[in-house]
C-alpha cells in the first residue's frame, strides 16, 4: 500500500542499476531500505556528504510509482552543478546514497482519483476525477514525472484517456524512450513528440521550438475539462500555460512543475 504522504525521514539507498540515458543524462535504479513506495508525480532528495563533512541535496523527480522498494532516477547533468555531475558520471552499482521522501502531494496523478476541485461544476453533479482525461506536457527531463503518471496508468490497465506533448531537442534526447515507445502499448494512451533541433529520418514535421499552434492541435481540447500536468524549464511551464489559458482552459485544472538551473 501506498500512502502518499510525504516522508521526512532519510534513508539509506543502494545503486543497484545505472546506465545512460541520454548524452547528457543517466538512468539510475536505487534500492531504498523501508521506502513505503511513492505515488506517481512524487519527487525525493539526494544528498551527498564529502569527506570534510560538507553536503550538498539536491530534489529529483521519480520516474517510477507504488509500492516497492525500488525507486527510478533519471538525472541530467548540469556541468556546473553540484550533485548531478557525480550522479551521471560517477555514481556506480553498488554505492549507497541518502534519499529523502517520498515528497509532494501536488503534482500527483492516481488511477481512480478521488474528484477534484476542479472538476465538480457539471450543472447537476459531481464527476469522478477519474472520468476526466489527463493532459500530460513536459519539456526536456521534465518528462520524468509524467513518465512516473503513464506507468502508474498502464499498470493500473486505466481506462482514462491520457495524451502526451513532449518537446525535445533531439530523438537522442528523449528520455524513457522504452515507457513512450508505441504509445506505451495502451490505446488509452497518445503520445506526441515536438524536435525542436533535429527530428528523425522522415518525420513528417520541421523542427521548431513548440508554438500556441502546436499545443492547441495535440492537447485535448478546453471543452473536455481535461486535468493538465505540465513540467519542464521554468520559462517552458510559464510559456505554455499561458497558451492552455488563453485556449480555455481553467487555470485550477493546470498543475505545473518547474526546474531550475543548479542540480
Amino acid at each position: 500500500m501506498v500512502s502518499g504522504a510525504s516522508d521526512t525521514a532519510w534513508r539509506v539507498g543502494t545503486v543497484v542499476e545505472a546506465h545512460p540515458e541520454t548524452p547528457s543524462a543517466r538512468r539510475i535504479i536505487i534500492d531504498v531500505d523501508g521506502w513505503p513506495g511513492n505515488i506517481a508525480g512524487q519527487h525525493l532528495d539526494v544528498r551527498l556528504t564529502a569527506p570534510d563533512g560538507y553536503s550538498a541535496t539536491r530534489s529529483y523527480s521519480i520516474a517510477s510509482a507504488g509500492p516497492g522498494s525500488r525507486v527510478d532516477l533519471a538525472v541530467d547533468k548540469l556541468p556546473d552543478g553540484e550533485v548531478s555531475p557525480f550522479l551521471v558520471d560517477d555514481l556506480m552499482v553498488g554505492d549507497m546514497l541518502e534519499i529523502h521522501g517520498p515528497l509532494g502531494g501536488w503534482f500527483v496523478w492516481e488511477p481512480d482519483a478521488a474528484p477534484d476541485a476542479a472538476a465538480e461544476r457539471d450543472g447537476g453533479g459531481s464527476v469522478a476525477a477519474s472520468a476526466r482525461p489527463v493532459q500530460l506536457i513536459g519539456g526536456g527531463s521534465g518528462v520524468v514525472p509524467l513518465v512516473a503518471m503513464i506507468r502508474s496508468h498502464v499498470a493500473a490497465d486505466d481506462s482514462t484517456p491520457f495524451r502526451l506533448l513532449y518537446s525535445v531537442r533531439t530523438p537522442d534526447d528523449v528520455f524513457f524512450s522504452d515507457v513512450l515507445a508505441d504509445d506505451g502499448g495502451m490505446p488509452a494512451l497518445r503520445v506526441d513528440l515536438i524536435y525542436t533541433r533535429r527530428a528523425p529520418d522522415g518525420w513528417p514535421v520541421t523542427p521548431a521550438r513548440i508554438t500556441r499552434e502546436v499545443v492547441e492541435s495535440s492537447v485535448f481540447p478546453a471543452s473536455d475539462n481535461p486535468r493538465v500536468y505540465l513540467c519542464g524549464s521554468t520559462t517552458f511551464v510559464e510559456t505554455v500555460a499561458e497558451w492552455l489559458v488563453d485556449l480555455g482552459h481553467d487555470p485550477r485544472s493546470i498543475r505545473t512543475e518547474r526546474f531550475g538551473g543548479t542540480s
